[in-house]
């Protein structure tokens, strides 16, 4: 910084009104605080008058750029030390209480304890030296809780004892774990995923199996993926098949159903959600069981490719369903309570899913727009039940027999 042209309060004056030019060899603050000492003592401020002062803060102010707060502080404090130089920063400083031998020690007692939680950890250092004697505990036989997990978040505590957790599951709020309870009425699914086996690394075809609760109504379908973009689409066909309107939409906790696609889908059809609930077994046992009688039983347990899956969800909607729901007579079960109050399951007669539904009390309300009583009963009453079976083996055969093929 130089001022060698301002010698003088007349040159400074002169300065101030304009005609002066302000020239920095310097930016340090260092450099500007020993620029203004050396002004503040060339021009005695100290026993200037008031005018002279003003002369002087005013110029001091236009060379370095500082507020005139800051003039004020340097020349407040060059009045009190006689220098003009930067408060050095004197960090706060804590009394410590805790010595790096008390976190080892603390370390020590977790390991040997397992990593207990805080309070019981603080009892157990309490003992130690009330109870035991132990000396070297006497500081942390004091300590708080809240100190005992700062120690634990430490790197030095971290160095001496490291315990590691198990990935916590994640709770997906979707769906309501719980049974449906339908009272009765038809529309409350159950849905189950049946894989056909895969085959040196090659994924097999996916059937979706969905049971009606009450009528035992099942509408089977084939998808090569679970995936959303497989599945979505799949979900809409099967639920359009039911001839009731869906109330409510029961699986396990796959993923596959449990999804935020799947969620806003039911949701848009105003559908509830439900999934099965841990050590609930039976949540789901009717659609486990149809999985075994109906399809497994029919297309077995071999490898399907999934260049095959347009082919078998086509007979599942043409053949397979139709059989199924008008003319293959399912159990139909009776709850019997015994006099110490344990409920058990009996099977005393047997129905189709369309004569169970069939009885439910005004059945014809419940039917989906555009779908009629009498249709159903005129497409039941179109073939015989072994009719329709002797169809349906052997429209299976032949996809067997395709697949057999197009696989060789």
């Amino acid at each position: 910084m130089d001022d060698s042209e301002a010698v003088s309060l007349e040159q400074i004056r002169d300065f101030l009104a304009g005609s002066g030019e302000v020239r920095f060899a310097g930016l340090r603050r260092a450099e500007v605080y020993a620029w203004v000492e050396r002004t503040l003592v060339r021009h005695e401020y100290a026993s200037s008058g008031r005018a002279n002062k003003g002369v002087v803060r005013q110029y001091i102010g236009r060379m370095t750029g500082l507020s005139r707060a800051q003039v004020t502080r340097l020349i407040t404090g060059h009045r009190k030390t006689g220098r003009v130089k930067a408060v050095e920063y004197q960090r706060t400083r804590f009394v410590t209480h805790y010595t790096a031998g008390d976190v080892t020690l603390l370390a020590y007692v977790d390991k040997a304890h397992g990593n207990l939680s805080g309070p019981a950890t603080k009892r157990i250092l309490e003992r130690e030296y009330t109870d035991y004697g132990q000396a070297v505990y006497q500081r942390l036989s004091k300590i708080s809780v809240a100190q005992i997990y700062r120690f634990r978040n430490s790197a030095a505590y971290r160095k001496r004892n490291t315990s590691y957790q198990p990935t916590r599951p994640t709770v997906i709020p979707i769906g309501e774990r719980r049974k449906p309870q339908p009272q009765g009425l038809p529309g409350y699914l159950r849905l189950d995923t049946v894989h056909q086996g895969d085959q040196e690394g090659r994924k097999g075809i996916y059937h979706i199996n969905a049971v009606d609760q009450v009528t035992q109504w099942e509408i089977v379908a084939a998808t090569p993926q679970i995936s959303e973009l497989w599945l979505i689409p799949l979900l809409q066909t099967m639920l359009q098949q039911f001839p009731f309107v869906i109330r409510g939409f029961h699986s396990d906790n796959g993923s596959e159903f449990i999804n935020y696609t799947v969620a806003k889908l039911l949701g848009k059809l105003l559908i509830e959600q439900t999934k099965s609930r841990a050590h609930h077994s039976g949540d789901n046992g009717l659609v486990e069981a149809k999985n075994g009688a109906v399809i497994r039983k029919h297309l077995g347990f071999g490898h399907i490719g999934v260049q095959h899956a347009a082919t078998v969800d086509a007979f599942h909607r043409e053949q397979l369903n139709p059989y199924v729901n008008f003319h293959r007579p399912c159990a139909v079960p009776s709850i019997l309570t015994q006099p110490n109050g344990k409920r058990r399951r009996v099977y005393l007669r047997w129905a189709t899913p369309f004569e169970l539904f069939q009885e439910v009390p005004q059945c014809r309300s419940l039917l989906r727009p555009g779908v009629s009583l009498a249709e159903l009963e005129s497409f039941a009453r179109h073939q015989s039940d072994t009719e329709a079976a002797l169809d349906m083996q052997r429209a299976k055969r032949q996809l067997l027999a395709r697949i057999a093929t197009l696989s060789a």
